[in-house]
C-alpha cells in the first residue's frame, strides 16, 4: 500500500473528507463519482497530526476548512484549550498561504458542524482566493460526526466554541478555565486508553434507542455511512465544476471497536484509522 503523499501528488483540487475510512468509501462511492480509487495509508490517525506531519514547509494553497484545527489563528495547536491534547509546534498559518475558515462562518449551531452546504457555498464566495493560489484543498467535516440526520454536535461544539473564543481576545477564562487547565490533564492520563471512556464519546452522538437495538457499533456505523453518503453527493455536485485536476481522500479514518479503539486519537497507526481512500476523480 502507497503511502499517501499528499503534496507530492499531482492534483489542483483536493477534497478532504474528514475521518473516512477507506472499506466504506469503497462500498459506496461509486454512486457518485466516477475515477479510479486506491487504498493509500494516511500519515496520521488524528488531524492534528495529519496536518503536522503534512504541511511542513510554506505550501501555496487556498485552503477551505471545516475543522477548527486548521484555521487561520496563530495558536499553536499544542497550546489549544480544546480537543488538541498534542505536543505539535503547528499553526496552519505558519505553512499554508490562505485558509479561509469555513469552520467560523459556516457554522450550523443547531447540527453543531458545517454541513457540506456550508463549505460549498464558502467556496463560490471566495474565488479570488482560488485564484491567487496554486492548488485548493477542500476540507469537509463528514462523515466525522455528528451524524447529520440524528447527533447533536456535543463535542465538536465544544471544540470550536474553545478555538474560537482562544484566537479573539482570552484573558485566560476566569478560575474555571484555569480549573480545567490543571484538572484536564489529569483525568486525561486515568482514562488514556480506556474503551469505555472512548465510546462514552461517542455515545454523545447516538440515539438511545438505536444503541439498545443495534449496540454502539451497528448504530454508529449506519449513521456514519449515511453522513458519508449525504457528503459525496455535495462532493459529486461541486466537483462538476472544478476546472482541473480532483481528487478525494481523507485525513484520517475511524475506528468502531477494532483493536479497542473507538472514533480516532493521535498517534494510533492501526488500520482503520490509517487506511484512507484515494481517488481521482474522471
Amino acid at each position: 500500500m502507497q503511502d499517501q503523499c499528499l503534496l507530492e501528488s499531482d492534483w489542483d483540487y483536493c477534497v478532504v473528507l474528514d475521518a473516512c475510512r477507506y472499506d466504506v468509501f469503497s462500498d459506496c462511492y461509486d454512486e457518485f463519482l466516477d475515477g479510479s480509487l486506491e487504498k493509500r495509508r494516511s500519515n496520521g490517525s488524528s488531524t492534528p497530526e495529519w496536518a503536522y506531519r503534512n504541511f511542513t514547509d510554506s505550501h501555496d494553497i487556498a485552503y477551505f476548512s471545516g475543522n477548527p484545527f486548521i484555521n487561520s489563528l496563530t495558536i499553536p495547536l499544542n497550546e489549544l484549550k480544546w480537543g488538541a491534547s498534542c505536543d505539535y509546534d503547528w499553526t496552519a498559518a505558519d505553512h499554508i498561504s490562505e485558509v479561509i475558515d469555513v469552520w467560523k462562518h459556516g457554522w450550523d449551531e443547531e447540527l453543531g458542524t458545517v454541513p457540506p452546504e456550508s463549505l460549498v457555498a464558502s467556496f463560490r464566495e471566495h474565488p479570488e482566493a482560488v485564484e491567487r493560489a496554486n492548488r485548493t484543498v477542500l476540507h469537509y467535516m463528514q462523515p466525522h460526526a455528528p451524524y447529520l440526520t440524528r447527533g447533536k454536535g456535543k463535542k465538536l461544539r465544544q471544540v470550536r466554541k474553545g478555538i474560537h473564543s482562544q484566537g479573539e481576545a482570552d484573558d485566560g477564562g476566569g478560575p474555571l478555565s484555569s480549573m480545567g487547565d490543571a484538572i484536564r490533564p489529569k483525568v486525561e492520563r486515568v482514562l488514556d486508553g480506556s474503551e469505555l471512556a472512548q465510546k462514552a464519546g461517542l455515545w454523545l452522538e447516538l440515539d438511545p434507542a438505536d444503541l439498545v437495538r443495534n449496540g454502539t457499533r451497528e448504530a454508529a456505523m449506519a449513521l456514519y455511512e449515511e453522513n458519508l453518503r449525504i457528503v459525496l453527493e455535495a462532493v459529486a455536485e461541486l466537483a462538476t465544476e472544478l476546472d482541473g485536476s480532483v481528487v478525494v481522500t481523507a485525513d484520517h479514518g475511524e475506528a468502531f471497536g477494532e483493536n479497542g479503539v473507538w472514533e480516532h486519537h493521535i498517534e494510533t497507526p492501526i488500520a482503520p484509522l490509517v487506511e484512507v481512500p484515494w481517488l481521482e476523480v474522471e
